[in-house]
């Protein structure tokens, strides 16, 4: 896609690769750090995946650093506030996110708090949402490899009294660095391994197809579109084998610079809906409502999505001759990826099988078109053709 005008932007510094984390002492003298706050959460803190990042600390002469290990599976205002309590109490002048999404947003949400001498990040939901040079030196270590968020210049945290993930957009929410280690990711259990990637492929997808997809970030949502199809089956099959784990957490960050520039669509719109209303995770979320969103889309993205047949589906996509079946074989090819992981991990292949209810899709619907992510769909999208959408997936 060659747009009239288009604006990129990836500030981030990317460490990746085998003991990358043993870096980050480096990069922060470099910020002139000493106290760095470590955020993550209690179940890698068990697991030592903590650890290794707090290990790397102590040998690298910074050992004063403070732990804060009660980030929920879904980022929490309310933990964001405590966060930023906690960050100012103990006088630390960094963060560092070791976790998935929940994690980093977390750390995005209270940087705002911080910036901003606040103490309710619910002030503050929106776009350009952080003014001004972010206070908070931020580094990143994603210990999932799907959202990107290591990379992104977005956070979605719920709000858990009015049951909505709220969304904040700056180009200031970006992380300074961000650390890809494969030990980060080498325990992950099958489902979440699978859920993560397909978080990832959407986020390709989406990118590629959206209204402001340019010729940058189509080549970051392509690069990601063929490392996924090719070490997603590798990590399930091999999931100790770094190289498979390391390549995933590349294709996740790859995604996430695409969709940070290019945004995403009705996908994600209907799948955050999905995330706050009825607790569908994000990433089972995106692999059940991807085709579904690909379908609606198909008559004015048709074409963009067969560009993405040859990424998706290899060989196969020599079989497709005439140009207008390879969008619908790309679907296809989606399908046949959901199928896969249904067969290895048990992941669900309907909204009906994660959990949500038939009264629950007025009421999703209902948040998807308020959800900010729709407006950069390629086709427009009424309450009525959302729950038309949902029905279908259900």
């Amino acid at each position: 896609m060659i747009p009239g005008y288009y604006e990129f932007r990836n500030s981030t510094k990317i460490l990746s690769g085998s003991r990358a984390i043993e870096n980050i002492p480096f990069e922060l003298k470099n910020m002139k750090v000493v106290k760095p706050l470590v955020l993550t959460n209690k179940q890698l803190v068990s697991l030592g995946i903590a650890d290794i990042v707090v290990k790397a600390l102590e040998k690298g002469l910074l050992p004063a650093a403070v732990v804060y290990d009660d980030v929920p599976v879904d980022s929490s205002v309310n933990v964001v506030n405590d966060v930023a309590r906690v960050y100012r109490d103990k006088g630390c002048d960094a963060i560092i996110a070791v976790g998935g999404g929940s994690v980093i947003d977390t750390a995005k949400g209270a940087s705002i708090v911080i910036t901003h001498g606040a103490s309710d990040l619910k002030q503050y939901m929106g776009s350009e949402v952080l003014v001004g040079d972010r206070m908070v030196p931020f580094v990143a270590v994603p210990t999932t490899a799907g959202t990107g968020s290591e990379v992104t210049t977005a956070a979605v945290i719920k709000d858990t009294e009015r049951h909505v993930k709220m969304g904040f957009v700056s180009f200031n929410l970006l992380p300074d660095v961000a650390v890809l280690d494969p030990r980060m990711t080498v325990g992950l259990p099958p489902r979440i391994t699978a859920s993560t990637g397909m978080d990832a492929l959407c986020h390709a997808v989406e990118a590629f197809s959206c209204r402001q997809a340019n010729p940058l970030s189509d080549c970051y949502a392509r690069a990601a579109i063929d490392l996924i199809c090719e070490y997603l089956p590798a990590a399930l099959e091999k999931p100790k084998v770094q190289k498979n784990r390391l390549a995933m957490a590349n294709a996740a960050l790859l995604a996430g610079v695409s969709f940070s520039n290019a945004m995403v669509g009705i996908v994600h719109a209907v799948g955050h809906a999905c995330g706050g209303v009825a607790g569908v995770p994000h990433g089972e979320a995106m692999a059940i409502l991807l085709p579904h969103g690909m379908a609606y889309n198909l008559e004015v993205a048709g074409e963009r999505y067969g560009e993405l047949l040859l990424h998706l589906a290899g060989s196969g996509a020599y079989c497709v001759e005439h140009p207008a079946d390879r969008g619908r074989a790309a679907i296809e090819a989606v399908r046949a990826m959901n199928r896969m992981l249904n067969e290895k991990t048990g992941m669900p292949l309907t909204l009906s099988e994660a959990g949500v209810t038939e009264d629950q899709l007025p009421a999703i619907a209902q948040a998807a078109i308020n959800d900010g992510a729709i407006a950069f769909n390629p086709k427009d999208a009424d309450y009525e053709d959302v729950l038309a959408l949902l029905r279908r997936a259900f």
